[in-house]
């Protein structure tokens, strides 16, 4: 099996924590949240957790130099996880 890239996975990781948690200060504060905000800060927030899933076995070189066929895979909802259907 091919080792997981630790810095890539950790960069979008931090990425998707730091926009969830801009939603969580909008939430708890009284600074308003419309639906359009929410969505693009959730679409950002996933974006960074797709990258983590989906190039996690990248070389760095190759994320450092994305082509856009590579952004649009690794942006994408991984395809290769297993939820329970219970």
């Amino acid at each position: 099996m091919p080792r997981l890239n630790r810095d890539i996975i950790l960069h979008n990781i931090a990425e998707a924590r730091e926009e969830l948690q801009n939603i969580e200060k909008m939430l708890n504060s009284d600074q308003r949240l419309d639906p359009i905000t929410f969505q693009v800060a959730m679409q950002h927030a996933f974006h960074h957790l797709n990258f983590a899933w989906n190039i996690r076995y990248w070389p760095s070189r190759r994320y450092a130099n994305l082509a856009h066929a590579d952004f649009e895979q690794a942006g994408s909802f991984p395809d290769d996880l297993q939820f329970d259907d219970d």
